[in-house]
């Protein structure tokens, strides 16, 4: 959509990423993260701004995405195979965004550096209010997409490729008039790209260090372990450059994410779990837990991927071409304009892929915790607990939780 080569700008973003990761380590990384927070706002704000005056106010906007069934918050079908749902995202996203926040070493790594522990609950505070404000501006965007395109879909009229152009497609329709605009979009859209992977290559390189090589090569020094972990960044960096070529067949990049935290977030939460909750979990237990719950939450990922769910489970909404000018055998939808045509799949499908597979991806990280913990309480009790007394430090205790709050 924008003319930007993909396979050009994978590689400038790992390239970039891993520059300053390699050279500044953990804060060059939070300081480009907070210069990266106002540009994400301020091209998100252009684009709400721009689509407000386009469509004469956000009352419009507001309007055609309520009759356009956009604003549905409170369908409560608990079946778990609905894409998603008020239980799937109150549930299945409270699991997910807890493994993000609560045991992944990017995060982690921050708390840790923060002077007291006070510090670190007010950056998550902090964190929270940005998390908000970004997802408000988001939706909105989403809003104002939906309102402008509504009786023309690109997606329907094939006026892009994949579902994740349509906002860059949004952007160059109503901005192309103001020069600078569509660009600072683009920094936006790169500045969440360029804040995530930095995290990751700078925790990904620390935990190697920290917890592969130091403890086993002790005569290392201080200056010899820094250049192991600039030349780790540098390897990570290339890793997800490499790592790139498998996202475009993961679906749009939201659920891609998603799925993914899920798939490995959700064991190593259930690891966390089982350790602060079961003071008679043991090293097998464990390890045969977190093992059962990697194998089984990649089992259902990988095979929603190979036979995607049918769109009575995915429930897409009405898209409409009747206001495209254009011709007709470019559409995709009936002589109804507002029905969307939705071929189901003639192949073969096991019988798991209508039920197993077609569980929400917002519930892989559920899953994976749960199955995780149970089976390594299980395993724990079954070769007889653990041998030692726990220091309740390691433990979490009523108090501990309630003083969260305090």
């Amino acid at each position: 959509v924008t003319g930007f080569d993909l396979w050009g700008a994978v590689v400038a973003t790992g390239v970039v990423c891993t520059f300053y990761c390699t050279l500044g380590g953990l804060k060059a990384v939070v300081w480009t993260d907070v210069f990266q927070v106002g540009i994400m706002i301020a091209g998100f704000s252009s684009v709400i701004i721009r689509a407000v005056v386009v469509q004469e106010g956000i009352g419009r906007i507001v309007n055609d995405s309520y009759y356009g069934g956009r604003l549905n918050f409170w369908d409560f079908n608990p079946n778990p195979l609905q894409r998603h749902t008020f239980w799937t995202i109150v549930i299945g996203g409270t699991f997910t965004w807890t493994s993000i926040y609560g045991i992944n070493q990017s995060q982690v790594q921050r708390y840790i550096a923060c002077k007291s522990r006070f510090h670190a609950k007010m950056s998550l505070y902090i964190n929270l209010l940005g998390l908000w404000a970004i997802l408000a501006c988001a939706v909105l965007c989403g809003l104002a997409l939906y309102s402008i395109y509504k009786d023309c879909d690109p997606w329907m009229a094939k006026q892009v490729s994949a579902l994740d152009q349509l906002m860059p497609y949004l952007v160059l329709d109503i901005l192309h008039d103001f020069p600078g605009m569509p660009g600072l979009f683009v920094a936006s859209a790169y500045s969440g790209t360029l804040s995530t992977v930095s995290s990751s290559i700078n925790a990904l390189a620390a935990v190697t260090v920290e917890d592969l090589i130091r403890p086993y090569f002790r005569s290392l020094s201080e200056k010899k372990l820094s250049w192991i972990s600039m030349g780790m960044s540098l390897f990570y960096g290339g890793v997800c450059i490499g790592m790139a070529a498998l996202a475009s067949l993961l679906g749009t990049l939201l659920q891609a994410a998603l799925s993914i935290f899920g798939m490995v977030g959700g064991p190593l939460l259930g690891l966390f779990a089982l350790g602060i909750l079961c003071s008679f979990a043991n090293e097998i237990g464990a390890f045969v837990g977190l093992v059962t719950g990697f194998v089984i939450s990649l089992w259902v990922g990988i095979g929603s991927q190979i036979y995607p769910p049918l769109p009575e489970r995915t429930k897409p909404l009405y898209l409409s071409t009747a206001g495209c000018n254009i011709s007709s055998e470019n559409l995709m939808t009936t002589e109804n304009p507002l029905t969307t045509v939705f071929n189901t799949p003639t192949a073969e499908r096991p019988a798991l892929a209508d039920s197993w597979y077609s569980l929400s991806y917002l519930y892989f990280s559920t899953l994976g915790t749960l199955i995780t913990v149970v089976v390594g309480i299980i395993i724990s009790l079954l070769t007889g607990g653990l041998k030692q007394n726990t220091d309740r430090k390691f433990l979490l205790t009523k108090e501990d939780f309630l003083s969260n709050f305090s």
